[in-house]
């Protein structure tokens, strides 16, 4: 077993988030094509690798003399982690910081069989390599360095994880925020044309009942005409036409007093649903302002998600990450 002191360990603990975000950055950097400042930190350390790394040493330490249980006992012990943590950060965050969703042999997408295997391969590694030079300089360095580098480097780690941990809150509850917005959204939208559409199947069923009520006119003053017809001899071509320009006349009236029916109609319907076409339309307004606001108050956080986390995910808000996500870019390109 290990033999080391509290600030020992909890130097240990730093170097070793420190390496595991070199390591990090450099390889998803490179995946990117672009610098990304990798993990949930904004400080250059990631704390699943400093816990990974303790971890690892804790539980391989009893086989340090077989390679084959060092490599067992760094698979079970770092899976474990990165199950537990994955899920708890989900839960608090409502994102998924790493998803295995789309690897082979996945758990609910937090732990994956290759993962697994490169941790085991991963404790090897350290155990036998990385561990040996490092403990010699953490052990070989005077107490008063030793306790200044972790009390330094401990309030810098605990400040940044406290405003990291209290923006990824807030923006967690953004997201739920923008899906009950979303679907009050959706559910005016909805309301809007079922009374759109009732409003214009009750203009449909005036204009047809003035089309019949034309039609009736017409038929009777065709009866009219005929009578007229057989009294009036030659006079009738031109009795027809003042007859007939009367009868367009008559369809124009019709005609133009449907606008003032839709109108009215509306009215009537708003009646039975509560709110009007126009009061809908203001609601409407008023919850896309709110979810812009949402939108922009997740800028600043979202950005570095999005930069340090590219293969970040929400299983639960999907839709609503996708519009951050979407807007993010948006504001990046500026206005067109």
């Amino acid at each position: 077993m290990y033999t080391y002191t509290w600030y020992q360990w909890l130097a240990f603990f730093y170097l070793y988030c420190f390496f595991g975000w070199i390591f990090e950055s450099t390889y998803v950097s490179i995946k990117e094509e672009t610098f990304v400042n990798r993990g949930f930190l904004r400080l250059p350390m990631l704390p699943l690798y400093g816990s990974g790394a303790i971890m690892m040493l804790w539980v391989s330490a009893p086989f340090q003399d077989s390679l084959v249980l060092t490599w067992c006992s760094g698979v079970i012990g770092a899976t474990l982690l990165e199950y537990v943590t994955g899920y708890v950060m989900e839960l608090l965050f409502k994102i998924r910081y790493w998803d295995y969703s789309d690897q082979k042999y996945n758990l609910h997408g937090y732990i994956c069989l290759s993962s697994s295997i490169a941790w085991g391969f991963l404790t090897i590694f350290m155990t036998h390599l990385i561990h040996k030079p490092i403990e010699r300089g953490v052990l070989s360095m005077p107490l008063t360095w030793n306790l200044l580098f972790i009390s330094v480097v401990s309030v810098l780690f605990i400040y940044d994880s406290i405003v990291c941990t209290r923006e990824a809150i807030a923006f967690g509850k953004s997201l739920e925020a923008i899906k009950k917005l979303r679907q009050e959204l959706d559910s005016l939208q909805v309301q809007t044309a079922l009374l759109k559409m009732e409003a214009e199947e009750r203009l449909q069923e005036a204009r047809s009942e003035f089309m019949e009520q034309a039609a009736a006119f017409t038929e009777m003053h065709m009866g009219v005409l005929e009578s007229l017809k057989n009294r009036a001899g030659g006079k009738f071509d031109s009795l027809k036409e003042l007859t007939a320009m009367s009868l367009e006349e008559i369809k124009a009236k019709a005609e133009g007093k449907l606008d003032d029916l839709k109108d009215t109609t509306g009215i009537n319907l708003s009646s039975l649903k509560g709110k009007s076409e126009q009061q809908l339309a203001e609601l409407l307004k008023e919850k896309e302002a709110a979810m812009a606001a949402l939108r922009s108050r997740s800028l600043a956080f979202g950005r570095h998600l999005f930069h340090a986390n590219p293969s970040a995910s929400s299983h639960k808000y999907t839709r609503e990450f996708k519009d951050i996500m979407e807007y993010l870019d948006r504001s990046k390109k500026g206005p067109k």
